[in-house]
């Protein structure tokens, strides 16, 4: 019962980071990245479709994004999503695939993706702890199985846990910030 409430705790918390990941991979830092614009949402016969899924998303070179559709005929659909979707970039389309320059980060732009790295980041720690509380309520409720000894020992454990998690969550952290003010 235990290990069930203390694997259900780290599964979610897996996806607590990996969610930060996800989140970080939209982050422009001045290089091109296939994520940046893989879950822009193109208007596909009425339906909206993730970009990755309308055609192949490749970086040529450090600074550009050139995206092949499968059908010729989404070319405009999807440069009008990237407008929409307000990320900064401007696509060119040459007829058959459409280009995404990079432009280089200016230093106050560098500081506002900075602060915006460390509140997603604060949001994910946020997560991580209210998974924490879920999973100690979960505990406490089977209180009457166990000696309080037993209950503060897994307690420790959750908390243990928790702590490496959001040590990752900081190291991600650290890490996009380095990659966003490194020139």
């Amino acid at each position: 019962m235990v290990d069930e409430i203390i694997k259900s705790m780290q599964s979610k918390m897996d996806k607590t980071v990996d969610a930060l990941k996800k989140d970080f991979g939209t982050i422009r830092t001045g290089k091109a990245s296939p994520m940046m614009v893989e879950d822009v949402r193109v208007d596909y016969y009425g339906t909206l479709t993730p970009l990755n899924q309308l055609g192949k998303i490749a970086c040529p070179e450090p600074r550009m994004i050139l995206i092949t559709p499968f059908e010729k005929g989404m070319l405009k659909d999807i440069e009008k999503a990237i407008f929409a979707a307000s990320l900064g970039l401007t696509p060119n389309n040459d007829g058959s695939s459409i280009r995404i320059n990079i432009p280089e980060l200016t230093g106050e732009r560098r500081k506002e993706l900075a602060k915006v790295v460390k509140q997603k980041s604060e949001e994910k720690k946020v997560a991580i702890r209210n998974i924490r509380r879920d999973a100690n309520d979960e505990l406490k409720k089977h209180q009457a199985e166990m000696s309080q000894d037993e209950l503060k020992g897994h307690q420790d454990k959750i908390q243990k846990i928790t702590d490496s998690y959001i040590a990752k969550l900081g190291d991600l952290e650290k890490e996009k910030e380095k990659e966003i003010t490194t020139l």
